[in-house]
């Protein structure tokens, strides 16, 4: 085991070069900031490589509160949070007094007062993690709320397509599939464009309506125009508890208008990556030689969901 203090560079709240207390989302961060989160993202992802352990979280206590199901997410947290030396308490919100009629602030309290000084939130409510910020001292991190917001999901897409294609100023990244409904689209769209790069969404209408004043952003509605020299494809899961009314026929319409083919993708730029934030529902979004194609980079981005959010940790602990 590795004990090591946190670099200078990676200070965190107590010092100026890292201010922010919570990670609620991406749009709170400059540049510079982001940066520094994916470069400490891919150290620790080397240390992990190196069968190395940082010690930098000894002594704390990180609190899983999930209110929605996840495997990448809850799973990626924990062993985090355990590689950097802290102790990690799992709080399923379905399992807690919330279902004797207790409140999500009150839980959020009793986390803290029992030692928790980190809480990963997931929750349906868009606006959760910031409730969560008022209603106890803990650190808090959004680890997705509703349709709002998806950081860390954000950044690690940000540096599995930074691995991929190295700089992203100046690159195209279309996004297809249900925008309207995806925090990790709202998430993606402020990193990215801050980032330099220019976005592409397409989908169903209904699915992509209120973004066309985004800036750096064109929505499109044929997926040949959206995939047309692009750099890199980001597919998006229909989320079908979400959808509310829907805004397609049917999934199998859906699959035939904007699914994700290896003819399809052959409209992007040579060996553009496919991401996808999981889970998938292949035959829907893609079909399942895309995803286990060489140009698929979903399983990068579940590894380094683990390394981005070690970093996180630490900034924000430090």
């Amino acid at each position: 085991m590795v004990q090591t203090a946190i670099p200078s560079t990676t200070s965190g709240a107590a010092t100026p070069g890292w201010p922010h207390r919570h990670l609620l989302d991406v749009d709170v961060l400059t540049v510079d900031e982001v940066v520094r989160c994916l470069d400490l993202a891919a150290e620790m992802r080397a240390l992990r490589a190196a069968g190395e352990r940082p010690d930098w979280l000894a002594g704390e206590v990180v609190g899983l509160a999930f209110a929605e199901p996840s495997t990448r997410t809850r799973v990626s947290f924990e062993i985090a949070a355990a590689a950097l030396g802290a102790q990690v308490v799992e709080l399923p919100i379905e399992a807690s007094s919330v279902t004797k009629g207790e409140s999500l602030a009150d839980t959020l309290r009793t986390m803290e007062l029992t030692g928790v000084g980190t809480i990963v939130l997931r929750h349906a409510s868009s606006g959760a993690p910031y409730l969560a910020t008022r209603s106890c001292g803990s650190r808090i991190m959004n680890a997705g709320d509703g349709t709002h917001a998806h950081p860390t999901q954000a950044l690690l897409d940000a540096l599995t397509l930074r691995d991929a294609l190295g700089e992203l100023s100046g690159r195209t990244v279309a996004i297809v599939g249900d925008i309207g409904h995806s925090r990790v689209a709202r998430s993606n769209l402020h990193l990215l464009t801050a980032l330099g790069a220019s976005v592409r969404l397409c989908g169903p209408p209904d699915w992509t309506g209120g973004f066309r004043t985004w800036r750096g952003v064109s929505v499109h509605h044929r997926l040949e125009d959206a995939l047309d020299g692009v750099d890199a494809v980001m597919a998006l899961r229909v989320q079908l508890e979400r959808r509310a009314g829907g805004g397609v026929p049917s999934l199998r319409e859906y699959g035939r208008r904007w699914g994700l083919t290896e003819d399809r993708m052959a409209l992007a730029r040579p060996g553009a990556p496919l991401l996808h934030p999981g889970p998938t529902n292949e035959g829907v979004e893609l079909t399942a030689s895309l995803a286990a194609s060489s140009r698929s980079l979903i399983g990068s981005q579940v590894e380094n969901g683990v390394a981005v959010r070690m970093a996180v940790l630490s900034l924000l602990a430090a």
